[in-house]
């Protein structure tokens, strides 16, 4: 029998539950009704451009979500940076109208991995971004390598933090780029500014205080700024802190940050031959510097002379 190419070609159909409980099927109206209910809201009460803007820069003006708003960690020899997920739930706040979320679609343990999408989705111009990925239920190190997660909450913290990333960059796709780079500049101006009228002497030794605490040195903290800290400027200043949210969210660590000081094979040998020359002539008997003289006749080694 010849069928319309239509049919012919045509995906089978997913087949449907052979039973939709009663929660399942309120589940899903309330669902359908809340998103008609969210378009049409969007639709009566469009965004003000100028109010949200206006609310962008009140945002990020305050200290305590502009620290909040950049990330930073080594990868190799590099550093990585960017804005967080924090940052971009404000931008989506302020922008308004817009709706997003992450959802495990699939769990394998078994597999040993999670299927889940992030979406972003803007209520007025219909505009929606998603993306569907596979995170496996492993966490990777540099020391130890990959290693398999099987503590539920090791494994929702390992999807929370996988979603999270998605999560941002759906967020962005929605949003208009110049939005995006407004609020950037006037968080990193934040960070710089500081918190308070502090001067900047205070915050530099408020600053050297704080990472004492986590056990980094001021060496090590002006190793990373490469300049002594008396010269750290108001820049210096606001990357520490960046430094510091990424070391409390767990983003980095502070041995990844602030790396110890490896002592050469060379300086362990130079090291070695000066203790054993110290050790093999007494320090009563150290040898006059180079143009000195020669050892009085009482005080040469070996002389036998008694003084």
């Amino acid at each position: 029998m010849n069928y319309p190419a239509e049919q012919q070609f045509a995906a089978p159909a997913a087949p449907a539950p052979a039973f939709i409980g009663q929660g399942t099927a309120v589940e899903q109206s309330r669902a359908v009704a809340e998103v008609q209910a969210a378009v049409i809201v969007a639709r009566q009460f469009p965004r003000n451009e100028a109010q949200a803007i206006a609310k962008m820069r009140t945002g990020f003006s305050q200290h305590s979500l502009a620290v909040r708003s950049f990330f930073r960690f080594r990868r190799g020899s590099s550093n990585v940076s960017g804005e967080t997920i924090q940052f971009a739930k404000e931008l989506a706040r302020c922008w308004t109208n817009i709706h997003y979320g992450v959802h495990e679609l699939r769990r394998d343990d078994a597999a040993g991995e999670s299927e889940m999408q992030a979406w972003a989705w803007d209520l007025e111009t219909n505009e929606r971004a998603s993306t569907t990925f596979i995170v496996p239920h492993t966490r990777w190190t540099s020391d130890n390598g990959g290693r398999r997660l099987e503590d539920p909450r090791d494994v929702y913290e390992n999807n929370s933090n996988n979603g999270a990333r998605r999560l941002r960059e759906m967020i962005f796709s929605v949003l208009p780029d110049w939005f995006r780079e407004q609020a950037k500049e006037i968080a990193t101006t934040t960070v710089e500014k500081g918190q308070g009228n502090k001067p900047l002497a205070q915050r530099i030794a408020d600053c050297i205080a704080h990472f004492e605490g986590l056990g980094v040195t001021v060496e090590q903290l002006e190793e990373n700024r490469n300049r002594d800290s008396s010269k750290w400027t108001n820049l210096d200043l606001g990357q520490l802190q960046i430094i510091s949210e990424s070391i409390r969210r767990g983003e980095v660590t502070v041995d990844e940050e602030f790396p110890q000081t490896r002592v050469t094979a060379a300086e362990i040998f130079q090291q070695h031959t000066e203790s054993s020359r110290q050790a093999t002539v007494p320090a009563d008997q150290e040898p006059p510097a180079e143009g000195a003289g020669a050892w009085p006749a009482a005080r040469q080694p070996g002389s036998g002379a008694v003084s």
